[in-house]
Order: C-alpha cells, then sequence, then structure tokens
C-alpha cells in the first residue's frame, strides 16, 4: 500500500458509456447531507442533497445543483425562497426519509418561515434563502441562494463518502 492508503487506481476519460466509474470516482469526495426545502403548491417539499457548498461571505451566498431529472426539480427551479438544512449524525432516518419521499414534511415536527418555507429544527446548521441566480450546469442546475438568515449549533455531522452514510465528529464535543 502506497503513502496516504492508496494501493490501486484507475485513471478514464470519462464518457457516456462509464458513468458508474465518474460516479464512483465522484463519491470518493466525502461531504455532509442536507436537507434543502421549499414551499409550492404542491405543499412542502424537501430533498436530500449533497451537492451544496457556502460561495461566499459578502454577499452571503450558498450554492447547490439539483438535477434536472429529479421528480423534485421543478419545485426548486420555480421556488423564490429556500432553506437548507445541514444535518446532524442523529438525522440519518431523516435523511432517509426525502430520498423516498418529497412530501416528508407532511409526517414530521417542523416549523414555517414567514416566506412559507418548512424549517426543520435540531441541524448543525440552516440557512433561508432568496434564490440569487441559477446556471445551467449540465445535467444538474446550479442554484445560488443569498442568505438571509443563519442557524448554526454544536454537534456531530451526518456524512457522506462511498455510498455510505458515516458520522464525522467534532472536536467541540470532546469526541
Amino acid at each position: 500500500m502506497a503513502d496516504g492508503g492508496i494501493d490501486m487506481f484507475t485513471e478514464f476519460t470519462p464518457n457516456s458509456s462509464n458513468t458508474k466509474m465518474l460516479r464512483n470516482a465522484f463519491s470518493r469526495f466525502a461531504t455532509g447531507v442536507t436537507i434543502v426545502s421549499c414551499d409550492s403548491l404542491d405543499g412542502h417539499i424537501g430533498m436530500t442533497v449533497n451537492s451544496f457548498s457556502s460561495i461566499s461571505l459578502d454577499p452571503a451566498l450558498i450554492m447547490w445543483a439539483p438535477d434536472k431529472k429529479s421528480s423534485r426539480f421543478k419545485y426548486f427551479e420555480a421556488a423564490e425562497y429556500f432553506a437548507v438544512h445541514v444535518l446532524n449524525s442523529d438525522q440519518y432516518q431523516l435523511c432517509s426519509e426525502f430520498v423516498k419521499n418529497k412530501n416528508a414534511f407532511d409526517t414530521i415536527a417542523h416549523s414555517t418561515s414567514n416566506e412559507g418555507v418548512p424549517l426543520i429544527d435540531n441541524c448543525l446548521a440552516r440557512f433561508h434563502c432568496r434564490k440569487f441566480d441559477m446556471h445551467d450546469a449540465g445535467d444538474h442546475k446550479i442554484i445560488i441562494g443569498k442568505v438571509d438568515n443563519a442557524l448554526e449549533s454544536t454537534g456531530n455531522a451526518l456524512s457522506f463518502y462511498s455510498g455510505e452514510f458515516g458520522e464525522i465528529k467534532s472536536k467541540e464535543l470532546g469526541k
């Protein structure tokens, strides 16, 4: 095994015949897990997302990128306001529920912002945003939000790496 724990690698040129290999390579980047929520004519909508990132402190901007083929895409493309909830490690079941059910807010306790956006409590962080811009990006769309309100707390993060959920432990908690 080489330094850094790498014992084998495969190099390839991404194309339409090896998208699974590309997905596997992308999965080698560990991410946090979020639920993005919005209000719609069909009710409160939520989606589990790991394509989330901060962009700017001034102005306060974040981005995330839903798949255009997702049945939930139309709701977020149309939404003026949305919230991003950074999940703690105890919220795996919540994450799983939103993977299966766009209307999971019908079955979980939540509050609602003044703009009608459903809000999940007990997250590590939450960003209530107004849509700032959108950009086409292949089979996804990058949605940029201007953060109107933020919340942060301590805890261990729910993580996603190589197709598996895990936990990133916080030094703040002494764990």
